[in-house]
């Protein structure tokens, strides 16, 4: 019996990883001036650039039910055991949807095995997870088995980001922790995280370029004290300050990250400018909001 691995879009999974792994991606939509579009289907550089220059704020939408349902029921129905590995259910309401998606498949499905994990996180945060789960379901190891790597994995990442303003978290809701630096990002770059599945400050400094310095520090400390495994590099429409932040994490690790652009379910909520690093390590990071330099 197979174990069927499956995420959402806000996973930021690179298209190579989804096709060595056969994993299934749900995706998140979002809509911009009236028009709703799917997170696959979308040419993410341009509804970016639309996001400049159309007054409508964006937002996202989860799967719905009826999407989530099929999702799981395609694997029951020809004998597999299913593992998904979700956006934070403190940032989405698609955990709770395929919760219940999953109590509507078993109705009719009563052995079916299927596993929900809550991620914590989105983008390659979550990513990391969904690949502990889909390396175990390739070893043949059970859903339950694949679930269990993929919490395990939560506890060895991190997710440091900065933000060229904050009006795109607070619109978005995504605000989480820190609330408090509203009002005063005309006088400081912030550097946020994912704690606990919602958005956390670490600090605040002067400059965007202090602010990349500060973060390759960060990865550098990380991957001394805890170990290496993987690290990605995320941005919104900004590419040169992407490779930048991956040129820094390389000198200072010897790891070059892979630079990516965020999914649109994700970037609308950090908004064109946004930039960062997720990256997992070899040992439980006992996350907090102060990563130790």
């Amino acid at each position: 019996m197979a174990v069927h691995v499956i995420t959402d879009s806000t996973s930021a999974m690179p298209a190579s990883l989804i096709a060595e792994f056969g994993l299934q991606v749900v995706p998140l939509s979002v809509s911009l001036g009236g028009v709703s579009e799917s997170d696959l289907e979308i040419d993410a550089e341009a509804f970016y650039r639309r996001m400049l220059t159309t007054p409508d704020f964006p937002t996202s939408s989860q799967p719905s039910l009826a999407l989530m349902i099929e999702a799981f029921e395609e694997p029951v129905v020809r004998g597999d055991q299913v593992a998904a590995v979700l956006i934070s259910s403190r940032m989405s309401g698609t955990y709770e949807s395929a919760l219940l998606a999953r109590e509507q498949t078993l109705e009719r499905h009563p052995d079916a095995v299927i596993e929900v994990v809550d991620s914590r996180s989105n983008s390659m945060e979550e990513g990391f997870a969904v690949l502990a789960a889909a390396r175990v379901a390739a070893s043949g190891g059970t859903a339950a088995e694949a679930a269990a790597a993929a919490r395990r994995t939560t506890e060895r990442t991190r997710w440091l980001f900065t933000v060229a303003e904050l009006d795109h978290l607070r619109m978005g809701g995504r605000i989480g922790n820190a609330k408090a630096l509203l009002g005063s990002l005309l006088q400081i770059r912030p550097i946020l995280t994912v704690v606990d599945g919602v958005t956390s400050t670490v600090k605040s400094v002067r400059t965007g370029k202090r602010a990349l310095e500060e973060i390759a520090e960060m990865v550098a400390a990380d991957f001394e004290r805890f170990g290496f495994v993987g690290v990605f590099v995320h941005h919104v429409i900004a590419p040169k300050e992407g490779e930048a932040l991956a040129e820094l994490i390389e000198q200072r690790t010897g790891h070059r990250p892979a630079v990516a652009l965020l999914p649109p379910s994700i970037g609308i909520h950090v908004g064109p400018g946004a930039l960062g690093v997720v990256y997992e390590v070899a040992a439980d990071l006992h996350k907090n909001t102060e990563p130790v330099l």
